[in-house]
């Protein structure tokens, strides 16, 4: 991917210094703003490449569109709960977290929670803080031999998982991405949910919240439950249905809780804070000296490594440019770009675009499909769509306009190394196909005129159909020479059969196209 340029970053909220620091010794301006409300927010925004948060601040869609610069939103932490991160993706703004910043405090916590509820540690605490001196009431149970599930098998889960072990604990769980022969090779057996919950001791869960997770454990999850089962959650409020927690408290068929995140922070509903069963934290999970300065630093280095064109790490919405960091992806990307936008300057007066199909070809273009269909879609629509296309916004910009798009790839085929564009415009079809040649992206066909030499994809370029005869070049040279512009090259098809097309490098684009009109076709220019 070409380096993102970021200059100015705004950080709202109290960071790490080694945030700072990593971002200004690598020539980035920082201003740090902090407790701003939303409309200091809205009125700062519009100076600033780049926005680092925690969880306090709400990155909502109206700050996004006052935000005319902003090139990418950086969470110092898991999670981008409070970053519309729909609204960024349509204005090509990228998202980040940072995945592994606070994944050993997070799972720290879970393990102390998990051991507090076994041993009502808290309670205890406070009884004698009372003065009082009560064994027989907080009789607790070990750890050894307990079945815990473990909702959730990512980076923190794993951390739980491993350490809980230690306890003699049997660990087992449910994840719809982690393979379960990856899980069962640190001591996890997976199974479905509906297997799951009559198992557990305890259940933990390390999930994001989405509408498949939210109320995950709800009035009818904990009927399958043994009666007793002790819950915890230090990942998002709303997994476990607060109601249904408390209901299952009352009736003892949850014989305890530990709560990091609640639905509403700070929770203004305490029933379940004040019930005698729970131990609580106000959002503790990122909350040591170590996580904090993981995450400040974390993600002041993955800024700076995707300015420099590095690589890109914890990005949320933009996936197609994980790829894109080696200098044959830019020039496929390049060649993508070039490949959209002559289809587009030649098919112009033939809007509106119904269909892109978006065809490679060969082992060498296997892995770059995805982002050399974004790369078509912006050369052939940035003329048409309004702000910014670019590589994450495009899909969904094209999808929004009514376009399909279609993908493929073929391994053997003898156009190795090709890439094949063909979209429909008002009944008509128009293709093109293109390759990378020492380094430079070239026009090999242009709706079936296969040119003797491929077509240099940058410069100045002056595309004409016409019907093939001795004159012709002479002739368009003459009305070129009188508007004072130059050939440079030209190309011309294979087969000179019907009306095929040409291709001239010129000096400058022609002021008016209908010069040409009494000797081809069609034409079209465009500048590379």
């Amino acid at each position: 991917m070409a380096p993102i340029s970021i200059r100015t970053v705004l950080v709202s909220e109290s960071v790490d210094p080694r945030c700072r620091a990593v971002l200004e010794e690598n020539g980035i301006r920082v201003t740090e703003k902090q407790s701003m409300k939303k409309e200091e927010l809205i009125a700062e925004i519009k100076d600033y490449d780049g926005l680092v948060v925690r969880s306090a601040t709400k990155v909502t869609a109206e700050v996004i569109n006052a935000a005319d610069n902003l090139k990418i939103i950086g969470r110092a932490g898991t999670g981008v709960d409070n970053v519309d991160v729909e609204a960024a993706t349509k204005k090509g703004i990228i998202v980040m977290n940072t995945p592994s910043g606070n994944t050993i405090s997070a799972a720290e916590l879970t393990c102390a929670l998990l051991m507090g509820l076994s041993r009502n540690l808290p309670q205890a605490a406070m009884s004698m803080k009372q003065g009082k001196w009560d064994r027989k009431k907080f009789m607790g149970t070990e750890l050894l031999g307990k079945v815990l599930g473990i909702v959730g098998l990512g980076r923190i889960g794993k951390e739980v998982a491993m350490r809980m072990q230690s306890f003699g604990m049997k660990t087992i769980g449910y994840d719809p991405i982690t393979p379960p022969e990856v899980s069962a090779s640190w001591g996890v057996e997976q199974m479905s949910l509906e297997q799951l919950w009559p198992l557990c001791d305890y259940i933990t869960v390390h999930t994001p919240l989405m509408p498949s997770t939210a109320g995950l454990l709800n009035d009818e999850t904990f009927a399958k439950c043994k009666k007793g089962v002790k819950v915890v959650n230090c990942a998002r409020g709303g997994i476990i249905d607060e109601d249904a927690l408390l209901r299952a408290l009352e009736s003892g068929q949850c014989g305890g809780a530990g709560l990091d995140v609640f639905v509403e922070e700070p929770p203004m509903n305490c029933s379940l804070v004040d019930h005698p069963n729970v131990i609580c934290c106000p959002h503790l999970g990122a909350s040591t000296k170590e996580a904090q300065a993981r995450c400040g630093e974390d993600i002041a280095l993955q800024i700076v490594d995707m300015v420099k064109g590095k690589n890109l790490v914890g990005a949320v919405n933009a996936q197609v440019l994980a790829s894109t960091f080696t200098q044959e992806s830019q020039q496929l990307i390049k060649l993508g770009e070039a490949v959209g936008a002559v289809l587009q300057s030649c098919s112009a007066s033939k809007t509106p675009l119904s269909h892109v199909q978006v065809s490679t070809y060969g082992d060498c273009m296997k892995s770059c499909t995805g982002y050399m269909t974004s790369a078509v879609l912006v050369g052939l629509l940035s003329h048409e769509l309004e702000g910014c296309p670019n590589l994450i916004n495009i899909l969904s910009l094209a999808k929004e306009t009514g376009i399909m798009v279609k993908q493929t790839h073929c391994d053997s085929d003898g156009a190795a190394g090709v890439c094949k564009v063909e979209i429909a415009t008002n009944g008509r079809s128009f293709k093109a196909s293109g390759s990378v040649q020492g380094g430079v992206p070239v026009l090999l066909e242009l709706s079936d005129s296969v040119f003797r030499q491929p077509i240099s994809l940058r410069g100045n370029l002056l595309f004409f159909q016409a019907s093939g005869n001795p004159q012709l070049l002479s002739s368009v040279a003459g009305v070129l020479a009188s508007e004072g512009v130059q050939i440079e090259s030209f190309s011309a098809p294979v087969d000179h059969t019907g009306d095929v097309w040409y291709c001239v490098g010129v000096s400058s684009l022609l002021r008016d196209l209908s010069a040409l009109e009494p000797l081809v076709k069609d034409a079209a220019q465009l500048c590379i």
